[in-house]
């Protein structure tokens, strides 16, 4: 009988207890949805109008001032994507509790469509699966994936000839590179972790790790900063000396979000990425995220299946640039050619 007790008395106190604690239940008050530009009020309401002590609001991780419970969310000074709003409220007796949310910001503005027109038409390595892809002084320098098969390689544009190659560790499924301050940098794509050779004699230098990306796709340059995609609509800005994450942006037109972004250029200032399994390439602002054009190469597949039967993998993958001259070369993953195109607005 005395268990019976000590039972129905443990079971009520943990009613208790359980209807204090719930007795406080947080919303973060935000628009799920929202355009670039806009200004929200994002607002902290206690459901069942219980008083608590303070709540600290944070973007993205970030703590953010805040009046009366409530904040105004300038829009512009995050970019596109989907921004993370939490509050870390303060009640009761020295308790706390974290409360999370999001909206989704996308483009004020419509994209601009392209299409293309072959230019040239070059020699490719049927057996490279392209991973990255760089024109550096008159050379094309091209990296290659798959486990066992990843290279690296300096190439002749005219001939498609490899004038150059490095094998990577059979450990290793090599990614994206670009060239910087004359050294190549080289992704992989779960190991988490990059290299650094030395552009004229393909040694290998030094070794960096990933941080907050957990993988390795992309890779290109600006004039101070890596740029890094992950396979993701996120887009990496890592120091260029330390190698180490400064800042990201979310890739978003102003329908959707961009996923699976692949291979990059760095092209008068806007990022150019590659679809994964899309024949389509991105032209993203690197300061907001905004995809402000598509250029759609459908054609291109159309192009190579006349001479080549092409599998399942080999995708359009491949974007290089020769400023001097203002040629843009792509390729694909194991295509026989190579293409200099000129992007072309539609209407």
């Amino acid at each position: 009988m005395k268990s019976i007790r000590l039972f129905s008395l443990l079971a009520l106190t943990i009613i208790v207890l359980t209807s204090c604690e719930t007795s406080y239940r947080f919303t973060i008050n935000t628009p799920k949805k929202a355009v670039l530009n806009d200004k929200i009020t994002i607002s902290l309401k206690e459901e069942n109008n219980q008083s608590f002590e303070k709540a600290l609001f944070f973007v993205n991780g970030k703590e953010v001032s805040a009046q009366n419970n409530s904040f105004t969310l300038d829009t512009k000074d995050y970019g596109v994507g989907k921004q993370m709003i939490s509050a870390m409220v303060y009640y009761g007796e020295g308790k706390t509790k974290r409360v999370n949310n999001s909206v989704e910001v996308f483009s004020n503005i419509p994209y601009q469509a392209y299409t293309y027109k072959i230019i040239n038409s070059y020699p490719h390595d049927g057996n490279a699966f392209t991973q990255g892809l760089e024109y550096h002084n008159g050379f094309l320098y091209e990296s290659t994936g798959r486990k066992g098969q990843s290279t690296i390689r300096k190439v002749e544009l005219k001939t498609g000839k490899v004038v150059q190659k490095i094998d990577i560790d059979e450990r290793y499924f090599g990614e994206g590179m670009t060239i910087y301050d004359n050294k190549v940098y080289f992704l992989t794509w779960k190991a988490n972790k990059g290299f650094i050779y030395d552009l004229e004699t393909f040694k290998k230098e030094k070794e960096f790790a990933y941080g907050r990306s957990k993988e390795g796709w992309g890779l290109t340059h600006s004039e101070n900063e890596l740029i890094k995609s992950d396979g993701t609509n996120r887009i990496w800005f890592l120091d260029a000396t330390t190698q180490k994450e400064k800042r990201s942006i979310q890739a978003y037109n102003h329908k959707q979000k961009i996923p699976k972004l692949n291979e990059l250029e760095y092209i008068n200032g806007k990022i150019y990425a590659n679809y994964w399994q899309k024949p389509l390439i991105a032209i993203i602002n690197p300061e907001n995220g905004i995809v402000e054009g598509i250029a759609n190469l459908t054609g291109l597949i159309k192009e190579m299946r006349k001479t080549q039967t092409l599998k399942e993998d080999d995708v359009l993958n491949g974007i290089a640039y020769d400023k001097e001259n203002n040629r843009l070369f792509v390729t694909g993953k194991n295509w026989k050619k190579l293409y200099e195109i000129e992007l072309i607005k539609q209407q």
